[in-house]
């Protein structure tokens, strides 16, 4: 996990910008539109809100809530990483549901099937991307740049 603000940054960033991608080509492929241009198109807007979301709401309110579960040994850091990383895929799902939808259809498209539908679609396939891909994969990124800022020269 990050040990400073940089590494916090760059660990929300490495998070963010897998899951951006990742759900936009699901997306894309499930609206069949898929094309490298719309990928690159969306990844921008999608990054900076997702980035903020996780950095100022949603990361806030995930850690609060996953540190007062009460079937969570808070010593056990798998544990904790597991609620966390529910609580933050619940969460980003939850509002960036929204954002797409608004960004596909416009505010008038959201509506609470949509929303729903939408919502259903997403948490299947971000919840096991997020704990069995991107999250291990952002960890091990972050454990060797922690590592190699511990080498003494």
């Amino acid at each position: 996990m990050p040990k400073n603000k940089v590494e916090s940054i760059i660990f929300t960033a490495i998070m963010c910008s897998l899951m951006v991608v990742g759900m936009s080509c699901y997306n894309l492929l499930l609206h069949q539109d898929f094309s490298f241009m719309n990928l690159l198109k969306g990844f921008i807007p999608g990054f900076i809100v997702a980035y903020l979301l996780d950095t100022f709401v949603v990361g806030i309110i995930a850690k609060k809530v996953a540190f007062k579960l009460p079937f969570i040994d808070k010593s056990e850091p798998i544990q904790l990483i597991l609620s966390i990383s529910c609580c933050m895929i619940i969460g980003m799902v939850s509002l960036m549901s929204v954002f797409g939808i608004v960004v596909e259809q416009g505010v008038s498209g959201l509506s609470v099937s949509s929303y729903s539908r939408t919502w259903i679609m997403n948490l299947i396939v971000a919840l096991p991307y997020q704990l069995l891909i991107v999250g291990p994969l952002s960890r091990k990124v972050l454990s060797n740049i922690q590592s190699k800022s511990n080498v003494v020269v």
